[in-house]
């Protein structure tokens, strides 16, 4: 009787290579102080991953020179009428496209804006898809598909570093002349050779051995908003700490923007519900114009004038009016 699917040398000598690619891994490794996590009670297991997630935050710290180019790289794509897109394959993807499709609401962005992009496409986001991680030139291919150009800004997302699906993408984006970003979790990764800024979020190993979901993907998730949010805040859709292009598209979104128009003029509900009207639901625009006592035709002028930034159109205003 022949077996079935019987594994050939070729198949042998690339577990071996893979094998060997794991070993050099540090997300890959042995964590020393979670070696007894079968044996701990509920309480003692999760004060333990408590403890190794306290370690993230400070691993995010130490990048903050890299992230920072990155903001500036993304702040400049964005500026010139480019897109942020990234670009990942399992949890890494995933996480990408949550940020994608988060900056639609909290900041009024066109969908097209931002993209997520992840190995296997959108069935990948709730199901495995087997293989889609090894196929550099689908990278390549779903950046072809969305029309990539050199004033767009790609940041590829991989915790080992070694996606082959994230190389390609990265190397195909090299050539397009647009910016391009790596994101991992292991230093000397291949991907930080492939890209204009490597951005190295060294957690260590994980609770859970090779479980990059963990820590490596707090990371990931905590630098990807800081990229997202640092970007939005130079473009103008931030005043003060306040998102003032919040796209009020539900009731709690809808209240949300009223309870930002009061915070921002210390006015009352009523005068915030009613200007809001007046602005057609912007908040951005309601609370320039009680700031600056003008109606909404004169703030959005204001507000073009100044490139959509509510703080120096309020400065202006002023300027104006103390003369």
């Amino acid at each position: 009787m022949v077996a079935l699917n019987k594994p050939t040398d070729a198949d042998a000598n690339t577990t071996q290579e893979l094998i060997k690619q794991l070993d050099s891994l540090v997300s890959e490794g042995r964590n020393p102080h979670t070696m007894n996590l079968d044996t701990l009670s509920n309480s003692d297991l999760l004060t333990v991953i408590n403890q190794e997630d306290q370690k993230v935050a400070l691993a995010v710290e130490k990048a903050l020179p890299q992230i920072t180019q990155a903001v500036d790289f993304a702040y400049e794509s964005l500026k010139n009428g480019g897109r942020l897109i990234y670009i990942g394959a399992g949890t890494s993807g995933r996480l990408g496209v949550l940020d994608a499709v988060e900056c639609r609401p909290t900041f009024s962005v066109p969908d097209e804006l931002v993209v997520g992009l992840i190995a296997g496409g959108e069935s990948a986001l709730i199901h495995s898809v087997e293989g889609a991680e090894d196929n550099p030139l689908a990278g390549k291919s779903d950046l072809a598909n969305i029309a990539l150009s050199a004033k767009d800004i790609v940041i590829g997302i991989a915790a080992s570093g070694r996606t082959p699906y994230v190389i390609g993408a990265l190397e195909y984006a090299n050539q397009t002349g647009c910016h391009t970003v790596s994101l991992v979790c292991n230093p000397n990764s291949p991907m930080l050779d492939v890209c204009d800024v490597g951005i190295c979020a060294e957690v260590g190993p994980e609770c859970l051995t090779g479980s990059t979901r963990m820590k490596s993907g707090t990371a990931q998730k905590l630098v990807l908003n800081m990229i997202s949010t640092a970007s939005m805040v130079k473009l103008g859709k931030v005043y003060e700490n306040l998102m003032i292009d919040v796209n009020a598209s539900n009731q709690k979104l809808r209240a949300r923007a009223v309870r930002i128009v009061m915070q921002a003029t210390q006015c009352n509900q009523e005068l915030a519900k009613t200007t809001l009207d007046q602005a057609n639901n912007s908040a951005k625009l309601a609370i320039l114009m009680i700031l600056t006592s003008t109606n909404a035709e004169n703030a959005k002028t204001l507000l073009d004038n100044s490139q959509g930034h509510l703080r120096q159109a309020i400065t202006a205003e002023n300027s104006v009016t103390d003369k």
